[in-house]
């Protein structure tokens, strides 16, 4: 397996899981696991079709990564009474 595929792959998998384990109530989609997996997830598929230069998925993952790192942020300062 070539690195793209592989690092793309990786990508794909954590968005797939984070999707899975909200999904099924196993983590909350304001909750750190799920923005970092993806951030990470993201950000991987992102750096994978920027090496095979395919722009409409670097265009894609980026704004995914984008999103949820605000999401972040926003989580971040969200006072801990807020958040569950």
């Amino acid at each position: 397996m070539d690195a793209p595929t592989f690092i793309g792959s990786l990508g794909v998998a954590l968005l797939l899981l984070a999707f899975f384990l909200s999904l099924f109530k196993f983590i909350s989609q304001d909750g750190f696991a799920y923005i970092g997996m993806n951030i990470a997830g993201a950000g991987l598929a992102c750096w994978s079709s920027w090496i095979i230069a395919f722009m409409p998925f670097v265009v894609l993952e980026a704004v995914w990564c984008l999103v949820a790192a605000a999401a972040l942020v926003r989580r971040v300062r969200m006072p801990h009474a807020q958040a569950s």
